[in-house]
């Protein structure tokens, strides 16, 4: 394969290597680089001479930083005007449906989340059999910012983080690092950033054989046996704010939730910044997440990306969506000028209507 292709494939042995090639774009996920690596994950699943998936992204600065947002911005048209429903739908058609390959692998998959994990870059790692973080991890599912929403199964992984950590995450888009993804069960190892190429010749080395079971055992021996030791780990702020993120959370209503992280007064420089970026943010989003997160509580994998699907497409039409990408990576004026302005005058009506399909006919992800 071109190595100037934005997504690379190659093979060590029974081991298969997918690597996210954009280094300059943060390796964020284009449609083509999706469509590529859900075909070829179909393809090694049928091959037996395939063990194994190991996933990383090229550079040093991370994994991936989401999904190709411009291209969408793009790609709808702005807000009032009937919404253009064709190129979402299709992007994150596909995007979800990698996503729902990836959780549902037979095979084990490793994914190296050294870096930048965000946004669709968390929804290729969330699924993984094998999540590896390391010391200079920073993950985040920052959408509030761009008047979108943490999807790529959002509704599903932080529904099961403990407590009400993953309503927290969802509301402030706040950054985590990969201790804090160890405790929200996000990431499953936590090795030394410096060891990578290490640890892909370590699996690659792996006595792998016919049988599923067993390959899974193997590779999570050896990544048991190359983990950070735990008094060389970063701390965890998740772990460490537990109790203050129940506190701040533990309301019956959205708008007291808000309040009280927006009034949050204390020194802790990470719950203020939290704070702030809610306060920032799209006054839609907290809407959607709160929603999201309730209805997304009881329903399976498959049936919480066909809500996410038609909230994706109809919020891409929205003019929340289109200013915060337009003050965070058109105009780079980062003043968004949201309307409404507040969270209040959001109504009732327009947080439901983002929860109704905006095309006519079966749904796009109908065969999960």
């Amino acid at each position: 394969m071109d190595k100037n292709s934005p997504i690379l494939f190659s093979r060590r042995g029974a081991l298969a290597l997918v690597t996210l090639n954009l280094p300059r774009a943060l390796n964020a996920l284009n449609l083509d680089m999706i469509k590529l690596l859900d075909r070829q994950l179909q393809d090694w699943a049928e091959d037996d001479s395939v063990a194994c998936v190991w996933v990383e992204g090229s550079g040093d600065k991370g994994l991936c930083a989401g999904g190709d947002v411009v291209s969408l911005y793009k790609g709808s048209n702005a807000y009032g005007e009937a919404p253009r429903i064709d190129y979402a739908s299709e992007f994150f058609s596909h995007e979800y449906r990698l996503d729902y390959r990836i959780h549902t692998y037979a095979k084990p998959i490793v994914v190296w989340g050294g870096g930048i994990v965000m946004g669709g870059g968390v929804g290729i790692m969330a699924g993984a059999s094998h999540r590896i973080v390391t010391e200079r991890t920073r993950m985040a599912m920052p959408e509030v910012t761009i008047g979108l929403f943490p999807d790529v199964g959002g509704s599903w992984f932080l529904n099961r983080m403990p407590g009400r950590i993953g309503l927290f995450l969802g509301l402030t888009g706040a950054q985590f690092n990969g201790a804090d993804a160890l405790f929200a069960g996000l990431a499953d190892r936590l090795i030394a950033d410096s060891e990578r190429h290490t640890t892909l010749d370590a699996i690659a080395q792996l006595p792998f054989c016919a049988t599923t079971d067993e390959n899974r055992r193997l590779v999570s021996e050896c990544l048991k046996g190359l983990e950070l030791a735990a008094e060389l780990q970063p701390l965890s702020n998740l772990r460490n704010h537990y109790e203050q993120i129940q506190a701040l959370t533990d309301f019956a209503s959205l708008p007291a939730v808000c309040d009280a992280i927006g009034g949050y007064k204390g020194d802790d420089e990470w719950l203020r910044r939290a704070a702030q970026t809610l306060a920032a943010g799209s006054p839609l989003t907290p809407w959607i997440v709160w929603e999201q997160l309730r209805r997304g509580r009881h329903r399976s994998l498959a049936e919480v990306l066909r809500m996410e699907l038609i909230l994706a497409v109809n919020l891409c039409a929205s003019g929340h969506f289109h200013e915060g990408v337009r003050a965070l990576l058109i105009d780079k004026d980062r003043s968004p000028r949201w309307q409404p302005a507040s969270f209040r005058e959001i109504s009732a009506e327009e947080v439901e209507r983002c929860f109704v399909a905006p095309w006519a006919g079966a749904h796009p992800l109908a065969d999960l």
